[in-house]
């Protein structure tokens, strides 16, 4: 994938979950959604670096961490899986930077395992009810079929879905590495399986305790998001205490594609 290894591994409930560092100085904790994986990091994490010790993980059952039959990847682990992996770093209170599954992932730890964080930015984070594209709720309804389907059909839905997550128009090349951990024997699988096992109840369970969030926070969402309107960013913002919202113009859901200068920025501006 373009030279991006995950070269360490943190066994996670009997699962390798793959993560790298990047520089040095105060930590810093990136955190991918979905369908993606860490290298939505690739153009931010290097300008990070500069001035402080960049965590990239991939989350349990996706990019280059274990995917496998029968595996529990739901929001319902993913945050005790970034509270062992914060303990594992010795990392008591870092800033983080979450996009969508990961902003929810940063957010039910904070609220359900106590982990502190210094700041928080979140982006275009699946975070209040409700969420789920109408391709969700129907892969979650026949998820067996679409896991059977064949290689190239499934290959063209992937690169159809990850298109819809960006605003400007991305070349084959630009794309691939967002497609390849899904394609094969067992990335197709593993693709539906996080969407069938994708529930709002455990964005329902921490929606009602945002306004106890306990560190500063700011919320950037891509004004051309066509996977969750950018109400649902105005509406989150108004939950949590003096939470900073910032609407990124020209942007859509993956926003470190459309503008990952305004994600440096942004995100060097609230840390500083």
């Amino acid at each position: 994938m373009k030279q991006w290894t995950l070269d360490q591994t943190f066994t996670y409930r009997d699962q390798a979950v793959r993560y790298r560092t990047f520089g040095d100085g105060p930590p810093i904790v990136l955190i991918h959604g979905t369908p993606f994986s860490s290298w939505v990091w690739h153009r931010i994490a290097p300008h990070l670096a500069h001035e402080r010790k960049v965590y990239v993980y991939d989350l349990p059952g996706y990019g280059q961490s274990e995917m496998r039959d029968g595996q529990d990847v739901s929001l319902g682990v993913q945050n005790g899986a970034l509270a062992a992996l914060l303990a594992h770093w010795k990392l008591d209170a870092p800033d983080v930077v979450a996009h969508d599954f990961g902003g929810a992932t940063a957010l039910r730890a904070h609220l359900i395992d106590g982990c502190e964080y210094r700041s928080l930015t979140l982006i275009d984070p699946v975070a209040v009810a409700p969420w789920g594209s109408p391709f969700v709720r129907h892969v979650r309804e026949h998820a067996a079929a679409f896991a059977g389907l064949p290689a190239y059909i499934h290959a063209a839905i992937v690169d159809a879905y990850i298109r819809g997550a960006v605003s400007r128009t991305i070349s084959d090349e630009t794309l691939a590495p967002y497609v390849e951990p899904w394609l094969g024997d067992v990335g197709q699988p593993a693709f539906y399986r996080q969407i069938a096992q994708m529930d709002q109840r455990y964005t329902d369970e921490v929606e009602a305790r945002y306004p106890q969030m306990r560190c500063h926070t700011q919320i950037l969402w891509g004004e051309d998001d066509q996977w969750i309107p950018i109400e649902r960013g105005r509406h989150l913002a108004s939950l949590v205490p003096g939470a900073r919202f910032q609407a990124v113009p020209n942007a859509g859901h993956l926003m470190q594609e459309d503008a990952p200068e305004a994600i440096v920025a942004a995100v060097m501006r609230w840390i500083g």
